[in-house]
């Protein structure tokens, strides 16, 4: 399939330094790359040419950029989407959530992940790090909706004999998909022994796979994790060899500058998770400290349970806004800056850094069409400001992912919302009433 999008205001993210460039120019994709980046008109007539087939997109007034990646979510948890607020976060989780989620079944999973995936989508994120249980499960439900993802199968003590033969199954059944990757995920230091913290990171060595984990969300993590380990999060896994380029580590709030040291001479991911991090109350990630000291940063929803949405433009608003107002310092992660962290950050995070985040020839074609005419989003002093600092999920139009489109004018090709709707609302009222 051959698809060109003319007439854009071009956001490619591969400025050279800390610039930002936008252009008017064109996008041409053919099969699954993306075959010029230009605002030469002799170089879009030449794809014209060689692909009289294409498609084309007439995107006067609208901006076309890499779509976004979101580096840690659990987006089946849209089942429990407002069922649990409010509550502190080891209460929701023993009283609520974990009780919520043993009444589910794997079909509930996969419906929960089918909703989740339908709002990454119509929200402009093309590829997603999942942190979940049957996972396995879901690898032909994300294949079918066609977005890019990484799923983590996420395992505890009490679980981890179940879990580890469905990693393996997972790996199996995403063999030969590109767009699907499995990581092993235990949940985190304080509800994953030693010994199995060992056993998945083998496991992951093993078979090849990226391995992700909650760290240091809280304070009562914190605590937990020095009585039981006479250390803190990050350096009780490190010095599990737990720690390395192929590890995500979500939240990573309490740190300090030694322990940021350790998370970026490791190459670990840090996926920052503003708004559950603020409406569960964990605290304030030093994000702007981690960028200056080399750590890898990304941004990232966490699960429409305790965000409660999985919009990443709010997450990038408030990742830079928040960086502001706990340092006192307007210049703490500039809209640029905050921007990559939902794009080439984030293609680095699962391993396809070139391929994803950018435009650029030869890259894997996964963009987005953003319609700019909008009260909220004029006048265009600064595209990426207004991206970062007023851009809304519902300004995306069109999604497209590995060359085909996925979102086109705003509806989801191939999926009947209404009906998913219905089950969802079906399922979850079953869930409630489990005795």
């Amino acid at each position: 399939m051959s698809l060109l999008f003319t007439n854009a205001t071009v956001l490619p993210m591969t400025a050279v330094g800390d610039q930002p460039r936008t252009f008017q120019g064109a996008v041409g994709i053919a099969d699954n790359r993306i075959a010029f980046v230009s605002a030469d008109p002799a170089a879009e007539a030449d794809f014209r040419a060689a692909h009289p087939e294409a498609r084309i997109f007439d995107c006067r007034g609208k901006l076309v950029m890499p779509g976004l990646v979101d580096t840690h979510c659990h987006a089946a948890m849209t089942l429990q989407r407002s069922y649990a607020d409010d509550i502190p976060l080891m209460a929701w989780l023993n009283d609520y959530i974990w009780p919520f989620e043993a009444r589910q079944t794997a079909d509930d999973v996969v419906l929960g992940m089918t909703l989740g995936m339908a709002e990454m989508l119509l929200g402009g994120v093309t590829s997603f790090v999942d942190m979940y249980y049957h996972e396995n499960r879901c690898v032909e439900t994300v294949d079918r909706l066609g977005i890019r993802a990484m799923l983590g199968c996420n395992y505890f003590d009490s679980n981890i004999e179940e879990v580890l033969p469905e990693i393996g199954e997972a790996a199996r059944l995403a063999a030969g998909r590109d767009r699907i990757r499995i990581a092993v995920a235990p949940h985190s230091p304080y509800t994953v022994s030693p010994a199995n913290l060992r056993r998945g990171r083998e496991l992951a060595d093993r078979l090849g796979l990226h391995r992700m984990i909650h760290i240091a969300e809280t304070q009562d993590e914190m605590r937990i994790v020095r009585e039981r380990y006479g250390a803190s999060p990050v350096r009780h896994l490190d010095a599990l060899g737990f720690l390395d380029e192929r590890t995500v580590g979500a939240h990573c709030v309490w740190v300090d500058d030694e322990e940021i040291d350790i998370l970026a001479q490791r190459g670990v991911t840090v996926s920052h998770n503003p708004q559950s991090n603020m409406k569960i109350a964990s605290g304030v990630a030093p994000v702007a400290r981690m960028i200056e000291r080399g750590a890898l940063v990304t941004v990232a929803t966490d699960g429409p349970c305790s965000n409660n949405d999985l919009d990443m433009f709010e997450e990038l608003r408030t990742a830079a806004f928040l960086q502001k107002s706990a340092l006192a310092d307007p210049l703490a992660l500039p809209a640029y800056e905050a921007l990559k962290l939902a794009t080439v950050n984030g293609a680095r995070a699962m391993g396809r850094e070139g391929e994803l985040g950018v435009l650029r020839e030869g890259a894997l074609a996964d963009l987005i069409v953003v319609d700019l005419q909008k009260p909220h989003l004029q006048p265009l002093h600064d595209v990426v400001s207004n991206l970062v600092y007023c851009g809304k999920a519902a300004d995306v139009e069109t999604v497209v992912v590995d060359g085909c489109v996925r979102v086109e004018n705003r509806h989801i090709v191939g999926l009947d919302l209404p009906e998913l709707y219905r089950d969802v609302a079906a399922a979850v009222e079953r869930i409630k009433n489990k005795k």
